[in-house]
């Protein structure tokens, strides 16, 4: 697929997408989260490119709501679904169901929606859903103690794109090599011409280091995983509360991401962690060392028993006075016991291992001094080496967890994304739920010969048994059911405040959410695939004439237009004068009466428009059973070929029947 082909998609936005690893297959997979995963393109943009992917797979150019009382029927429909959800990916993620003319689409919708209405919309599932987050890529992490080393340009380049997490470095022969290893814990050689170098130092030769960059640079994967920790244990738990199998093996993941920290470092390894702690606290645990010899030594100079007074040599000591020799030969062994409970301290202190206990032992030399001072050249010894021994340990755990969350990289993709679309679902299964919905038959046009033996269609339009609908401002358990059915040009006639309205909405409803592949508010629904649905409310008052001639010219485009559309029209005689009005809808109903069309025209002028139209329109009513207690009852379901009464007729003949006077007997007889 052409990604500058998908409706919507520019060159900067293609050249966006063609960064996601494989950008045909993302885009025309649906998947929202992932699109959104191309720089600059938020989920919203994402939807609207799956959106336009889906069309383009269905060559579905149409524009199947073509006015904009149909659109807002659509946002409608849309947001009864969003506010069913508990994730941002799911709301975005329903904005890929349209109303299309494509078949295939539909099919393709009713598939997916069939199998979502049979899920358990469990509120366990629905809490452990409110976790759970499209993936996020990290920034690149900075890794310090590693660099690649190259002598060819080229490779330098491909270096520096690929791994930017590491310093790139240029070297032309081994003593270069060999000064990078002094700088670095690990250096990594790119050139095979160096194979089989011997430096000192922690040195590879890996020519294929920038085809397996998680061995290269672990810290990359495990960014990834520790900054998604929240949301992939969040997953985890959906499909453990949904009963779903994982794509990817919990356990193993549970106990991968708790070997590693939120900022990406190794976690729970004793000897990494007494590593650490060592390199951390030498300076202290120097320091402390210092003071614990040179108590012991005050202690044995009190006590000890010399040409002069303890006291008063204790005083020339601290005064500066030179001691190193009095000490050599009055205290030696005092001497080499404290220096042996400082350099017990340090390596008790810091956990130090037997051969670094040896490096720690040279920090406190055996020449006599007081105050104890240490040898800073063997503390920067010490602690380079054990410096090194944190990072090769590090390193090596690193890549070792780098290597188990490796095989769980893509896994863990599609158990989000599971998730979410579980989400998705749910929202469905719930609207079904919540509206007693049912899967509507969305139907071809029939096909028919006529006089000269060529086909001709004929729309059959809807038929709708039970429908309620929830866009009353009334709560839904209360809503009337109604039964309507309509194929071609007719008029809906009824009193005020009858449901005539309320009648086109449920009809708008339904047939946008049939063509969404959505389920519909009904006991039962079948549907025409329509090709475009022409939906034009009520005008606020008498237009002016610049406003009633654009009107006008709206409706001819309308008449001029393709077949397979369903028009639906609420009192347009409102825009100018009644008799003029009932005229023009006359015309208009003619002309669709010729097209393959469905319309459904409300009007309160049903007997002067029936009477300037030159064929026989069907005329359906909803019928008043009366006034009760001053109140209208309405029989919501309208009646086939029947012109119903109105609320002035009904007032008339309640007044005609209460009183015995000619008047209003005479009045309802003009009805």
């Amino acid at each position: 697929m052409d990604l500058e082909a998908i409706p919507g998609v520019g060159a900067k936005t293609a050249a966006a997408l063609r960064e996601l690893d494989d950008p045909v297959a993302t885009v025309e997979s649906g998947d929202v989260a992932a699109i959104a995963r191309a720089p600059g393109v938020n989920e919203a943009r994402a939807a609207r490119i799956a959106r336009g992917a889906i069309r383009r797979q269905h060559d579905d150019a149409g524009r199947v709501l073509a006015t904009d009382r149909a659109r807002e029927v659509y946002r409608d429909a849309i947001d009864l679904l969003r506010e069913r959800t508990v994730t941002d990916y799911a709301a975005k993620r329903l904005e890929t169901f349209y109303p299309s003319a494509s078949a295939s689409r539909i099919a393709e919708a009713q598939s997916f929606v069939a199998a979502a209405v049979e899920r358990d919309p469990d509120p366990a599932v629905r809490e452990a859903l409110a976790g759970v987050d499209p993936l996020t890529d990290p920034p690149a992490v900075r890794v310090r103690d590693r660099c690649l080393a190259s002598g060819d340009a080229e490779t330098l380049a491909r270096a520096e794109s690929a791994v930017p997490e590491l310093s790139v470095e240029t070297v032309e022969d081994t003593r270069d090599i060999s000064e990078l290893a002094r700088s670095y814990a690990t250096v990594v050689v790119l050139d095979e011409e160096f194979a089989g170098l011997d430096v000192e130092g922690d040195v590879h030769v890996r020519p294929d280091a920038l085809e397996t960059p998680a061995e290269t640079v672990p810290e990359r994967l495990l960014s990834f995983f520790a900054a998604n920790r929240e949301r992939l244990e969040a997953a985890a738990a959906v499909h453990e509360a949904a009963d779903l199998a994982p794509a990817a093996d919990l356990g193993a993941l549970r106990d991968a991401l708790a070997r590693l920290d939120d900022d990406g470092t190794i976690v729970g390894d004793d000897e990494l962690e007494r590593l650490t702690a060592a390199v951390d606290d030498l300076d202290a645990a120097v320091s402390t060392a210092e003071s614990v010899a040179d108590d012991r030594l005050r202690e044995a100079i009190r006590e000890r028993d010399v040409t002069i007074e303890g006291t008063d040599f204790l005083s020339l000591v601290e005064q500066g006075a030179r001691v190193d020799s009095l000490l050599d030969r009055e205290l030696a062994d005092e001497y080499d016991e404290a220096m042996a409970r400082a350099r017990e301290h340090v390596a008790d202190a810091l956990r130090l291992e037997p051969e670094e206990a040896e490096l720690a032992d040279r920090i406190f030399g055996d020449d006599p001094s007081f105050p104890v001072d240490h040898d800073e050249t063997a503390v920067s010894r010490l602690s380079t080496e054990l410096t090194a021994a944190r990072d090769r340990r590090a390193a090596r755990l690193k890549s070792e967890l780098a290597t188990d969350l490796g095989e769980l990289r893509e896994p863990v993709e599609d158990l989000v994304r599971d998730a979410l679309e579980l989400d998705v679902e749910l929202a469905i299964a719930r609207f079904a739920r919540d509206f007693d919905c049912v899967l509507p038959e969305v139907v071809e046009p029939d096909a028919d010969a006529n006089a000269d033996g060529e086909s001709a269609t004929h729309a059959p339009g809807f038929r709708i048994e039970g429908g309620r609908s929830p866009l009353l401002d009334v709560d839904f358990d209360d809503v009337e059911p109604i039964d309507y059915a309509v194929s071609g040009a007719t008029l809906l006639s009824g009193v005020n405040s009858g449901g005539k309205t309320s009648t086109l909405d449920l009809v708008a409803l339904i047939v946008v959410l049939a063509q969404m592949g959505m389920p519909v508010p009904a006991e039962s629904a079948t549907v025409e695939r329509f090709e475009e649905i022409h939906y034009y409310a009520k005008s606020q008052g008498t237009l002016d004439a610049g406003a009633f001639e654009a009107t006008l010219r709206d409706f001819g485009d309308l008449v001029e237009g393709a077949d397979g559309r369903l028009v639906l029209v609420d009192e347009l005689e409102s825009i100018t004068e009644p008799g003029a009005s009932a005229k023009i809808i006359a015309g208009i109903l003619e002309a669709l009466d010729g097209q393959d069309a469905t319309a459904v025209f409300v009007s309160h002028l049903a007997r002067e428009i029936r009477d300037a139209a030159d064929f026989d329109v069907a005329v359906d009513g909803i019928e008043a059973a009366g006034l009760v207690d001053g109140e209208l009852r309405v029989n919501r379901s309208p009646r086939k070929g029947h012109l119903a009464r109105s609320t002035p007729e009904l007032i008339v003949e309640k007044l005609a029947g209460d009183r015995d006077t000619e008047f209003y007997g005479d009045l309802l007889e003009k009805f």
